[in-house]
């Protein structure tokens, strides 16, 4: 037996080996960090900009590859089936943990198909208007929809997306029955509001911020759990009488599953410290979003399992799919 127990204990050492030397030696290369949406959005500016500070601290490049389709599931499952060696990367988004509910098919398993890293940001959606929408605050605008029900249509970047499940779970708090109008995209459903084709929104900070200052839409609300500094006279869905609310956008790093811990540790250790770098939080905030890290890649686990179960009652309720 205890022959046995050595020659079995030497077998494991003999097979951890590799892996913590690949580990010590990572990164060899270029690290692909695969970005599963279009160029320029927020998401791709977030990612390229973590990318550029970790490739300076890791001594190689952090390459963005942009692979968009199928609101994000394209890349995540491209990501999903490489090998685990630290040198494919996914930012994924809360579109990530929202798929299980609107996709049956869906390829790749949010959690069991990937390795956590950490969240890297956050940022809240704003419920804007029409400057001639006649509600100016979200409690005029609960009272406007439940004196006419039915009778107020909101536009959206796409239906299912975290915008517009973030406008289902408020009206299901506060009794508003609005009609949903999805758009493709963040840039219709502006245009859409600016235009007065659709009276009322939900959208992100950044693109919604030039068209606030310019005075060609109005915001009524913020949707986090604290003011914005970009927009401080905003009240919060908290403030207007909706206690306990809170929607947002999340923005956070993975890594197939298998990834050895000890390179998903070290891409920890450079993500916090890159995000944590001079300047960084200041050129996020310009974009609507703050630097939010996990104290260790379990943590991102833990938050995605929690993230997951609160979108299939929400999707059945609202009878939302995808086509």
């Amino acid at each position: 037996m205890k022959r046995y127990l050595k020659w079995s204990t030497g077998a494991v050492l003999l097979a951890v080996a590799p892996m913590f030397a690949q580990a010590q030696q990572y990164p060899e290369r270029n690290v692909n960090l695969v970005v599963p949406y279009s160029p320029g959005g927020v998401t791709d500016v977030i990612a390229r900009m973590a990318g550029e500070k970790m490739s300076k601290q890791m001594g190689h490049a952090v390459v963005v590859e942009n692979k968009p389709g199928a609101g994000g599931n394209i890349g995540a499952a491209v990501v999903a089936g490489a090998k685990p060696d630290g040198y494919t990367l996914l930012m994924m988004i809360d579109a990530g943990t929202i798929a299980p509910a609107l996709y049956p098919n869906l390829n790749f398993d949010p959690i069991k198909s990937f390795a956590p890293i950490t969240m890297l940001a956050t940022g809240a959606h704003l419920v804007v208007a029409n400057p001639s929408f006649g509600p100016n605050n979200l409690q005029q605008l609960i009272a406007a929809a439940k004196a006419s029900p039915n009778t107020i249509f909101f536009a959206s970047s796409g239906s299912g997306t975290s915008q517009h499940l973030g406008m289902e779970r408020l009206k299901s708090a506060t009794g508003m029955q609005i009609q949903h109008v999805p758009y493709k995209g963040g840039g219709e459903a502006i245009a859409a509001l600016v235009s007065g084709q659709v009276p009322l929104g939900i959208i992100g900070i950044a693109p919604a911020l030039p068209h606030i200052r310019a005075g060609t839409l109005k915001a009524l609300a913020i949707t986090s759990t604290k003011r914005s500094a970009l927009l401080h006279e905003v009240p919060t869905v908290n403030e207007s009488g909706v206690p306990g609310f809170d929607s947002f956008n999340w923005f956070a790093l993975l890594a197939p599953a298998g990834t050895p811990a000890a390179i998903t540790d070290r891409l920890h250790a450079e993500a916090t410290k890159a995000m944590r770098s001079h300047g960084m939080s200041e050129r996020l905030a310009a974009l609507g979003v703050e630097v939010v890290l996990s104290d260790k890649p379990a943590d991102l686990t833990t938050f995605l399992r929690e993230d997951i179960v609160k979108w299939p009652p929400i999707i059945k309720a609202s009878k939302i799919k995808v086509e």
